[in-house]
């Protein structure tokens, strides 16, 4: 999808279609915007840009909070379109989905049906609001990688003949896994544009990359299928964090924050079947200073438990006045629930499973805010659910 959460404000909000728009986490001057109509990205206005500037760079830009339940379920809806054209094989990220071409839909005509048809039914669902780039080539990566050479409302096909010559305009940077980094270690290797890239032998490029990646962009750039999927994840830990807003930053509003995010994570970690064995808190300061604690248990998948193991993490504090600005949790030492073994000694752990049951069904059945944890109470509105790579919330549980 093209400048997704803008243009997502723009169709919920006709008024503000055509005009420069900029997302923000929270409507403050010194807050980042991380996103951008076509419109402000004219005026130079980019994911990252600081509020204030983007308002000198484009006087007449409009800020929006950001509200991501809402791009939450326009994403899903978006799936049910692409999938009623062409199964969706992998939801990449809020944004952004891997659809595998059956053999005998390869043909130019079929393929370019395939692309108008998705196009017309989100034009008609979403009144044109909101538009899409389609990427079509070899192997994934380079389907990603068209997409990218025809933003915004693209359409662009890369064949195995086609290669390497349509990827020379590119520059390095412009193709996916290369960060600013990387660039820079390639130059400094005298690696400077995508035809010399090409030219490198797989074991140069491994020696340059530092390991196995580099062996994987030489096969991906020749249209071989490497996949990034891992076809059998398994997490290695759980978080959430928040930035929070400022009628939060005081410390006895930020642990209703604190205990909202153990529960998400909670939820998210028996929505997996996993089981945690270890908690840690960060917090960091309007001061700039920052403190971390972790605590150590045996495995659990229980709210109550986990509830009160972050209270006593967080009654280790060594700064108990100075506002906070920000606050993670993380769940670590995950097991799958059916390769935990009970421990003989801390039958607490584990004791509220009927509780943890009801409490999900209750959730699943009437809403995040319909049960939970007192101490969370009071921070439904600061704790939104945030949208990471990979991972779209349930906002029946995770939210």
């Amino acid at each position: 999808m093209d400048s997704y959460f803008a243009s997502v404000e723009q169709y919920l909000e006709p008024q503000l279609r055509g005009r420069p728009i900029g997302v923000a986490p929270m409507l403050v001057e010194s807050t980042c915007c991380i996103a951008a109509s076509y419109e402000a990205k004219a005026y130079g206005v980019k994911t990252g840009t600081r509020v204030s500037d983007a308002r000198t760079m484009c006087p007449e830009i409009t800020i929006v909070q950001a509200r991501p339940p809402l791009y939450i379920d326009i994403h899903h809806k978006i799936v049910e379109i692409v999938e009623s054209c062409i199964h969706v094989d992998h939801v990449l990220s809020i944004d952004e989905m891997l659809c595998w071409l059956p053999l005998n839909w390869r043909d130019d005509e079929k393929v370019e049906a395939i692309g108008l048809e998705i196009k017309t039914k989100l034009n008609a669902a979403f009144e044109g609001a909101l538009r899409c780039t389609i990427g079509v080539a070899p192997n994934g990566w380079l389907a990603k990688v068209a997409s990218k050479m025809r933003k915004p409302d693209g359409f662009f096909i890369v064949k195995d003949e086609d290669l390497p010559h349509a990827l020379y305009p590119l520059e390095l940077i412009d193709l996916h896994g290369i960060g600013k980094n990387m660039e820079m270690r390639f130059h400094a290797h005298g690696v400077h544009t995508v035809e010399e890239l090409y030219g490198c032998s797989k074991e140069t490029l491994a020696a340059i990359w530092g390991g196995v990646g580099g062996s994987r962009l030489w096969h991906k750039l020749r249209g071989e299928e490497i996949s990034d999927i891992d076809a059998n994840p398994t997490k290695r830990s759980i978080g959430h964090g928040h930035v929070l807003p400022p009628e939060y930053r005081a410390q006895a509003k930020a642990i209703t924050v604190i205990h909202r995010l153990v529960q998400k994570a909670a939820f998210r970690a028996r929505s997996h079947g996993l089981m945690a064995g270890a908690l840690s808190l960060q917090v960091k300061y309007t001061n700039f200073t920052s403190w971390e604690e972790s605590l150590v248990f045996g495995e659990t998948g229980d709210c109550l438990f986990l509830t009160k193991a972050i209270t006593a993490i967080w009654r280790n504090r060594p700064d108990r006045s100075s506002p906070l600005m920000k606050v993670n949790i993380v769940l670590s030492r995950l097991v799958p629930e059916g390769n935990h073994t009970p421990s003989l000694f801390q039958q607490e752990a584990n004791d509220n499973k009927a509780l943890n049951e009801a409490m999900a069904e209750v959730v699943s059945k009437f809403g995040k805010q319909a049960l939970y944890l007192g101490g969370a109470h009071g921070a439904m509105e600061a704790a939104q659910p945030k949208i990471a790579f990979q991972h779209i919330p349930d906002l029946r549980t995770e939210s």
